[in-house]
């Protein structure tokens, strides 16, 4: 029997829950996980921490990331994207095991920096796509991959949100370019473009050029619990317009002032043959046209048939936005268990070279906006 895997978790708040969350659901549903001790928590607020501790069931705490990358098997770095890139580096030439939060990081050049250590390294670094994870998106790609759509023409992409849409919403770091890189982009649509690119990439190829516009309509929110206020200095929308290598176009969005969209992640993809449309704030049901259908039907992706649905509930007991963490991290971790991708476990454990072309993406889109003219990505 292995020793168990050791993990280090930068972060305690929103995501340091989520995966916690998930990393203790593991072995009661999915019994060949790799077994894992919950090592150590990091961040910087001793007393928070110190209950976050307790809360999150970890065996203890500590305040500098550096005394912990290379004393673990595993390191999660869910911190703000400014220090994405080096307590990362210093772990994978550690030869620990990264999981990181997207985007990459907060620059292209950080970006590269951080996909350039993981090809050097032995170790496995994945970063958090978790949408790839749900079954009703995995029932999609199958779809794809067996050609039901034919030709792929167009993809569309949004990811709406209305939390900032009150311009009295108080200011956090995501506002910050200088820690978050950018706003709307990098926080939502990272995870559009990454996921477009794994549904259609292998019948589309890459995107070959792309065209964006960014928009701020809130320039200074209060800080909380302050008289005063700071300045906002990252995107609140943007919209952009892509050339996939096969002649396909695709049309992406974000915005956190969508009134009346919480979470509204969705992709609509339309073939010569069929289209299917998928939003996370109905995470079960995958909308399918095929090519002898007079309009969308609605399926409902919850049968143990389905990708990880064996390892839950029974048929139609429906999973929700939590699974998805709990999902990816049993590949990832399988993935470190086995020694690196292989034939006998998932090849879609989204890698660093995964977030190095994301990041590649909303680079272009702001240097786009910049020019007022596309970019080309060749």
């Amino acid at each position: 029997m292995s020793e168990p895997l050791s993990v280090g978790v930068l972060g305690y708040r929103f995501m340091g829950k989520a995966h916690a969350n998930a990393l203790a659901r593991l072995p009661m549903f999915f019994p060949d996980a790799p077994e894992i001790e919950r090592r150590v928590l990091v961040g910087r607020d001793e007393a928070a921490l110190s209950d976050a501790v307790d809360e999150l069931g970890f065996e203890g705490y500590g305040t500098d990331w550096r005394e912990v990358v290379g004393d673990v098997d595993v390191f999660y770095n869910l911190g703000p994207n400014s220090i994405h890139a080096d307590p990362t580096i210093a772990a994978l030439e550690a030869g620990t095991s990264v999981f990181c939060e997207k985007p990459l990081a907060h620059t292209l050049d950080d970006a590269e920096r951080m996909r350039d250590a993981a090809r050097e390294s032995d170790a496995v670094a994945g970063i958090a796509f978790n949408y790839r994870f749900v079954p009703a998106v995995r029932y999609a790609k199958r779809l794809i991959e067996d050609g039901e759509l034919g030709e792929i023409r167009h993809v569309r992409g949004s990811y709406l949100q209305d939390f900032l849409a009150d311009p009295d919403a108080p200011w956090a770091w995501r506002l910050d370019e200088e820690v978050a890189g950018s706003g709307a982009l990098g926080d939502l649509g990272a995870h559009t473009l990454d996921l477009a690119g794994f549904l259609v990439g292998d019948r589309t190829g890459d995107i070959e050029d792309i065209s964006g516009r960014l928009r701020t309509f809130v320039d200074e929110r209060p800080v909380d619990g302050e008289d005063e206020t700071r300045p906002v200095t990252v995107d609140d929308a943007y919209t952009a317009h892509a050339t996939f290598e096969n002649g396909a176009v695709g049309t992406f969005e974000a915005s956190r002032f969508a009134t009346g969209h919480k979470n509204d992640h969705s992709l609509e993809i339309n073939g010569s043959e069929g289209s299917l449309r998928f939003s996370i704030e109905r995470p079960n049901e995958l909308e399918y046209l095929g090519p002898d259908d007079k309009g969308f039907q609605t399926v409902m992706v919850t049968a143990d048939e389905d990708p990880y649905l064996a390892q839950w509930w029974p048929d139609g007991h429906v999973l929700g936005w939590e699974h998805t963490f709990v999902h990816e991290n049993y590949e990832f971790l399988s993935t470190v268990a086995n020694g690196g991708v292989d034939d006998t476990i998932s090849s879609d454990v989204p890698t660093f070279e995964d977030g190095y072309r994301v990041q590649r993406l909303l680079s272009a889109i702001v240097e786009s906006d910049e020019r007022g003219e596309s970019v080309a990505l060749g």
